[in-house]
């Protein structure tokens, strides 16, 4: 009788019009319209990519156009890992999260207090300048030129002793001054490198690879021949895959813990995933990372919190590429995209635009349109 039931289930399930997962149920028109959708309004906005469309708990992946027009590699293939930009803060913030629980076990007792003059005591305002200051961009920092090409593939320490060098020889707003900045994550990438001994790399593998079971997420430097990053295109609405730019190794060496970091939308959706459900950080450390007593907008530890704190997002793109990559879900992660795209007008009002639309699709009346 057992085996029956087996068997009368599987039946149903091969010919059921229904897609089950997560503990919903979706219809296959449903996910063949939003299919539809989205592609539809990708090419009405003359962008190309990838996206991940969160609803209810269930996913999907939607791509249009081609990752590498000249090889005809289509976006979402198998083979793309798409440089996913300052979407890696959030990342790096959460490495810091573990170090500062891990700290009181090593007795080293680090926490958003803690002055980085203990790391940098040759960078200016060391002695003022907290962890916390660093994820929330408050240190004061206002250097610039992390993202311009200087044609040299640094080690993460040389990348990072730039970054040093850099900040001092550039003015300095005071303390607690919020100013958007790759080097705050940059100088936190370093001191996970001095907390832990180990690089980067190896603290990303052991800490967020491993711990996810990762298989298409990568550092820049560590890409397999059998993966590729895609070319970027920018589209005027005129005409497609113009103007092609691809990140280069050089550029992506230079910004350690802040961009150099290659995924699929599907990954990241795990990584987002795994910041609140305890395989990176609890939820109890989730909200530590996102409510940093440095905190002066609502940007910290590498998200924007919104809407009462129901919504979190981030945008990223490279300078000297055509990329824009904007997230935004619902914090408990049941609703929401992930748009990793490769052509683009070079406009983050555009990008967040092409994302609205389709979030209002996904369920209206829930997002911000910025």
């Amino acid at each position: 009788m057992k085996k029956k039931i087996i068997a009368l289930f599987t039946a149903f399930c091969l010919i059921s019009p229904f897609i089950i997962k997560s503990g919903n149920v979706v219809s296959a028109s449903e996910r063949s319209e939003m299919r539809q959708f989205v592609r539809s309004t990708m090419n009405n906005n003359h962008v190309r990519g990838s996206a991940l469309v969160i609803k209810n708990g269930t996913t999907q992946q939607i791509s249009y156009g081609y990752g590498w027009y000249g090889k005809r590699i289509g976006n979402g293939n198998s083979k793309i890992v798409y440089p996913i930009c300052s979407l890696q803060k959030v990342i790096t913030g959460a490495m810091i999260v573990q170090l500062i629980n891990e700290s009181h076990r090593t007795k080293q007792h680090i926490s958003q207090y803690t002055k980085i003059s203990r790391w940098y005591p040759n960078l200016v305002n060391a002695n003022k300048i907290t962890i916390g200051n660093l994820l929330t961009h408050t240190s004061g920092i206002r250097a610039t030129g992390t993202e311009i090409n200087r044609g040299k593939n640094y080690s993460e320490a040389d990348a990072i002793q730039w970054a040093i060098n850099n900040a001092n020889s550039s003015p300095f707003a005071d303390v607690g001054t919020y100013y958007y900045n790759n080097t705050n994550y940059v100088l936190l990438a370093g001191i996970i490198r001095a907390v832990t001994g180990k690089s980067y790399e190896e603290n990303f593998k052991e800490r967020i690879v491993n711990k996810l079971g990762l298989s298409n997420t990568y550092l820049y430097q560590d890409i397999p021949k059998s993966k590729t990053d895609p070319i970027s295109y920018y589209s005027d609405g005129s005409k497609n895959y113009t103007k092609a730019s691809y990140v280069k190794r050089s550029l992506a060496s230079q910004i350690p813990g802040a961009g150099n970091l290659f995924s699929t939308p599907r990954e990241y959706y795990k990584i987002q995933l795994g910041l609140s459900n305890g395989q990176i950080l609890s939820n109890s450390d989730f909200h530590y990372l996102t409510h940093l007593k440095t905190k002066v907008t609502n940007y910290s530890g590498g998200l924007y919190l919104k809407n009462n704190d129901t919504l979190k997002m981030a945008y990223g793109n490279l300078a000297g590429t055509h990329f824009g990559n904007w997230f935004q879900m619902t914090t408990d992660n049941k609703n929401g995209l992930i748009l990793f795209l490769n052509q683009t007008n070079n406009s983050e009002a555009s990008v967040k635009a092409v994302g609205y639309q389709i979030l209002n699709h996904i369920k209206p009346n829930t997002f911000t349109s910025n």
